[in-house]
């Protein structure tokens, strides 16, 4: 079996990008020799945060707890040109620092004419009787209807059997070519099974209930939840779970936005109500499902690669794994936060200075404190694997702008910015160096106000994902937050950054 790889490299890495570089420009190829300098934490063994398989990417997650294991079913974006696509492939972790790689373990069909010639998102569930059983959604653009749900069976996760004569499609009231993404459960008080499946009644995204007793056939029950984004998006991924006395249904849109959103109920019937805040990321987390092991909640979803793998390019299709630790408030809204399992995993801490500096910048104790000039910037030594960074922001007033920069350049300055901007109320990230006139790629609401935020940052495989002050979670792509430079920096705000800490 293998490992599951922290980071896909090619022969050459671009200071900049992975792939699409040309000569004489600032992002001339550079030979991975070149780039094997000290960094941060070199020689201490490196965890593995953000997973990607040596096969391809990591597409729509479909987590199930088990025996002390999550198992992490997901869509395996080869991107080989097969007329087939997106085998089911199945990784396993205990602790979110090392993952186990068992490959693809349901291949997509084998004959174009057939349903399944391109596997989608669905769910598994253990029965009675310890038999496992995996559905999932058959897509066929050449078949009317595209799409079906399907079934599948297995004694132990890893051989599958199809079961094709158990294949059903959606009724009169609903989309033949938008019906998918089936997620199953076993309902204890009802003592049978639902089934709920992302699809369209009219001209709007609806999610639909069907019950079984035998996991062979199922009752359409009507419609279990319709769009109220005030958009006519699909609502695709949906999980339910139970959690702290709470039920939460968790799904995302299709479009515009690309987020992960959650309702909360107290019972599983509904009413379902949106929260206040009612992401779960930005739109640098896709396909989010939640699921539980007994005492934690955790979402898993996938953060997208970009076109030619540049990072100032807009978001593909898959990309590298990415869990959440789900915390739920006092009044059942629920909030991302830093990962327990890798703190503890975390545990080396790396001693780092700055090697450059602003002189306006003034070193504290655990820190720095910007005097409120210009621009000004703290720089360190290089990043190469995964690391988990914390500390806090001080002294922050209402018009304040700061944050962390990557890949930054001999002037001090970031390519890839994470800039805080409290008169917005608001954590950007823009992959761009010229932040202040450019639009962000994602965002994430951030309550500015005692004046002081507590972070974390996971740093990995090209990912970066930050938490803050058990408040919000943003990730984001970012290529070249591997083999380069970062910092902190601050635009005219007279912020300090205090008790920072590096570990691996």
């Amino acid at each position: 079996m293998k490992k599951i790889m922290i980071f896909m490299v090619t022969v050459f890495l671009c200071t900049g990008i992975l792939a699409g570089c040309s000569a004489g420009e600032k992002n001339d190829p550079v030979e991975v020799e070149a780039l094997q300098e000290a960094y941060l934490g070199e020689g201490v063994e490196d965890l593995n945060f953000f997973p990607v398989t040596d096969a391809g990417y990591v597409g729509d997650p479909m987590p199930f707890y088990d025996e002390g294991k999550f198992h992490i079913f997901y869509l395996l974006d080869e991107r080989a040109g097969h007329t087939g696509y997106h085998p089911w492939a199945l990784c396993e972790t205990e602790n979110f620092c090392e993952y186990e790689d068992l490959g693809a373990v349901i291949p997509f069909a084998e004959k174009a004419e057939e349903q399944d010639i391109a596997l989608g998102t669905g769910s598994v569930v253990r029965a009675k009787d310890g038999t496992y059983h995996a559905f999932y959604t058959g897509h066929n653009d050449a078949r009317s209807p595209k799409e079906a749900i399907m079934h599948a069976e297995s004694p132990d996760m890893k051989s599958w059997t199809k079961l094709p004569e158990d294949t059903f499609y959606a009724g009169k009231d609903f989309s033949q070519d938008d019906f998918r993404d089936p997620y199953v459960r076993y309902m204890e008080e009802d003592d049978c099974y639902w089934m709920l499946v992302t699809t369209r009644k009219g001209n709007g995204g609806v999610i639909v209930r069907y019950s079984s007793k035998d996991l062979k056939t199922w009752k359409e029950e009507g419609i279990f939840f319709e769009n109220d984004m005030d958009t006519d998006s699909n609502m695709e991924c949906p999980s339910l779970v139970s959690f702290g006395g709470k039920w939460y249904l968790a799904f995302s849109d299709q479009w515009p936005f690309r987020q992960v959103h959650y309702r909360m109920a107290d019972s599983p019937e509904g009413p379902f109500s949106k929260p206040e805040n009612e992401v779960l990321d930005g739109n640098g987390f896709y396909a989010g499902r939640l699921e539980g092991d007994g005492e934690k909640l955790y979402a898993f979803g996938w953060n997208g690669t970009k076109q030619g793998h540049q990072d100032s390019a807009d978001y593909d299709w898959a990309g590298n794994l990415v869990v959440h630790e789900i915390s739920q408030k006092k009044n059942g809204e629920l909030v991302p936060v830093v990962n327990a399992l890798v703190q503890k995993g975390a545990a080396r801490e790396i001693s780092f200075t700055s090697l450059q500096k602003t002189d306006s910048v003034e070193q504290i104790k655990n820190g720095w404190r910007f005097s409120g000039a210009e621009y000004e910037m703290v720089e360190f030594q290089k990043l190469r694997g995964n690391y988990l960074l914390q500390g806090t922001f001080q002294n922050i007033k209402k018009n304040d702008r700061f944050g962390l920069a990557f890949h930054m350049s001999e002037e001090g300055k970031g390519d890839l910015n994470l800039v805080f901007n409290a008169e917005k109320g608001k954590l950007y990230f823009y992959n761009t160096e010229d932040w202040e006139n450019a639009q962000p790629q994602s965002r994430a609401d951030v309550d500015f106000g005692n004046g002081e935020l507590e972070f974390s940052v996971m740093i990995g495989g090209g990912v970066v994902c930050v938490y803050v002050d058990n408040q919000c979670a943003l990730t984001a792509r970012m290529y070249t937050s591997q083999g380069a430079k970062w910092g902190f920096f601050s635009r005219r705000s007279e912020v300090s950054v205090q008790d920072v800490k590096l570990f691996r």
